[in-house]
């Protein structure tokens, strides 16, 4: 049914007449196109100053940078600290107008820390641009300051009740959440729409809307039995060992589980005599011999749900997995949660059509509903059982979170003209 709606809101815009974008709209484009060499300029000036999560100092800079052009855009900035949660803190900026409420979404962190060996902006051809963090989401703090820009330069920025919050932990979110997260949870609560500048999603060449995103959250399987020499393995006595209970869960996770928008994925298994996991969780040891059976296992994964329902439904059918002990042997799973899910609902969706209504006055091809299992976690997330919203207004690119990660340039002024439009246009909208 809801493939039949999207399919059906698309074929209305679609066949609808083309109007024509009124004069505020077009003197918006043509204050992006001005303004094209100055936001490559911004660009690089962002990825340059490296601001992975944990470099406190940096994250901090590029907040400093965005400050500048926030204020000169005629916002009310305000750094809020985040030293109580390890972290460097949230840029917070407002806007007081009328209309719809929104709030702009987006991050100041990158996955690039300072051991990192990709350090460094570098344009490899006029429409191509590589760096730390370039797509995601450097591109896309550029593309919500040249809109804005844009509708302050078209005189249709003074009357829109805009509020922006820029993380500085997307990437690696502080503990506790609900501190980490309030200042973005106390901002939706007073606003209408939500509008998530990361990344412009492409499918196969085509820009995609997205609307959904799924969770992520991890688990730990521990597996304990008795020890002894192997010849007795299978026994009454010795049992079955924890590196056979800790398969057998693995493999039964992999046959009862798979549903529709549903991974589970495990990252490090370790089984034997002893296993020492390190202090960041990201590997470890383990001793043992062929003839000795192991008395200890350990896997950790992640899980990913288009669902809050969905992520407490799967993990009590995990638990029930791993309560079928094989014999002479004990398993439990811990769960820890991560970023919530943001299911897809009617109301973000009506907020994807209006967008391809000025898709198509733009002369641009219509967006499909991007499948949210081609999309990670975010957070938007965190406000979506709040408001409705619309993520994907930032820039084009390719491997994110990976040395090389790459820009479309081209993709910034088309982003800027789409988001600067939309905004305009909430903004004259009743709430």
């Amino acid at each position: 049914m809801r493939r039949i709606l999207v399919a059906a809101a698309l074929a209305l815009v679609t066949a609808a007449p083309a109007m024509a974008l009124d004069k505020a709209e077009k003197a918006m484009i043509a204050a992006v196109d001005r303004e094209t060499a100055r936001g490559e300029q911004l660009l690089e000036k962002l990825v340059n100053v490296n601001s992975g999560t944990m470099n406190l100092p940096g994250v901090e800079e590029v907040g400093r940078l965005m400050r500048a052009e926030l204020e000169d855009i005629g916002f009310t900035v305000r750094w809020v600290p985040m030293d109580k949660v390890g972290r460097a803190g949230h840029l917070i900026a407002t806007h007081t107008g009328k209309g719809k409420r929104m709030l702009l979404i987006g991050h100041l962190d990158t996955v690039f820390e300072l051991t990192s060996p990709f350090q460094a902006y570098r344009k490899r051809s006029d429409s191509i641009a590589e760096g730390p963090g370039v797509n995601d989401m450097k591109g896309g703090l550029v593309v919500m300051v040249e809109a804005l820009r844009a509708m302050k330069a078209a005189g249709t920025l003074k009357d829109a009740h805009i509020t922006i919050v820029l993380t500085g932990d997307e990437e690696r979110v502080g503990a506790p959440r609900p501190v980490s997260r309030e200042e973005l949870v106390n901002a939706a609560r007073a606003s209408d729409v939500a509008l998530e500048f990361e990344a412009l999603a492409r499918d196969n060449g085509v820009d995609h809307g997205s609307i959904a995103r799924r969770s992520s959250s991890s688990w730990t399987l521990t597996t304990s039995a008795r020890s002894g020499h192997s010849s007795g393995i299978f026994g009454k006595d010795a049992g079955d060992g924890a590196a056979y209970e800790l398969a057998r869960i693995i493999a039964e996770f992999r046959k009862e589980l798979p549903e529709p928008n549903l991974t589970f994925n495990v990252g490090l298994m370790l089984s034997g005599e002893s296993v020492t996991l390190d202090k960041t969780d990201t590997g470890g040891s383990a001793t043992g011999k062929s003839n000795v059976i192991p008395p200890i296992g350990i896997a950790e994964g992640d899980m990913r749900t288009l669902s809050n329902d969905q992520t407490e439904r799967i993990r009590e059918k995990m638990k029930a997995i791993v309560a079928r002990n094989l014999n002479g042997t004990k398993a439990q799973i811990e769960f820890r949660d991560g970023y919530p899910a943001m299911p897809p609902t009617e109301g973000s969706r009506a907020v994807l059509v209006k967008l391809n209504v000025i898709n198509k006055e733009m002369g641009l091809p219509q967006m499909p509903e991007l499948d949210p299992l081609k999309r990670g976690a975010g957070d938007i997330a965190y406000v979506s059982h709040i408001i409705d919203g619309l993520i994907g207004l930032g820039a084009s690119g390719e491997g994110s979170h990976a040395p090389g990660e790459t820009i479309d340039l081209k993709s910034l002024p088309l982003q800027a003209k789409r988001a600067a439009i939309l905004m305009y246009r909430l903004s004259k909208e009743k709430r």
